[in-house]
């Protein structure tokens, strides 16, 4: 079985967590600003049959979208290993995997959250978020 979390560790691990997460939007961002702006200028040079660019603010643009990539791979690496699932990077979504009663459960949390409120069962997803309730914040780590 994957790692799994008791809610206060899963608490104590936001605040990297949102670090990561915003690193990844930014870097998501910039990407599709990047991604935007070289298909509007593809789209110039066709309309025009061609026209003379500027090469080196061209290469650096590309340069710049690999860069934001791979910060978004590191950070997407990084939550993997800590055992966190990514579920939804545009609005932040994670889930942490929770063994209750045997069974495990995922705390859900959502970027711009206090804290982690809510839960729901392995097959349910976002929509069949739950309240946390005694159940879930008094479970201990399993041996």
């Amino acid at each position: 079985m994957s790692r799994t979390f008791t809610l206060d560790e899963a608490q104590d691990l936001l605040p990297v967590l949102e670090s990561l997460l915003r690193t990844s939007i930014d870097a998501k961002k910039l990407i599709e600003s990047s991604e935007a702006e070289l298909q509007a200028l593809a789209h110039r040079i066709f309309l025009n049959g061609g026209m003379s660019l500027n090469v080196v603010q061209i290469a650096r643009r590309k340069a710049e979208r690999e860069k934001a990539l791979q910060k978004i791979k590191d950070a997407m690496s990084e939550i993997d290993a800590m055992g966190v699932q990514v579920k939804d990077l545009d609005i932040g979504l994670l889930d942490f995997p929770c063994e209750v009663d045997g069974q495990v459960v995922l705390l859900c949390w959502k970027l711009g959250e206090k804290a982690i409120t809510h839960w729901h069962g392995v097959s349910e997803g976002f929509a069949g978020r739950k309240p946390i309730n005694e159940r879930i914040s008094r479970a201990k780590r399993a041996n």
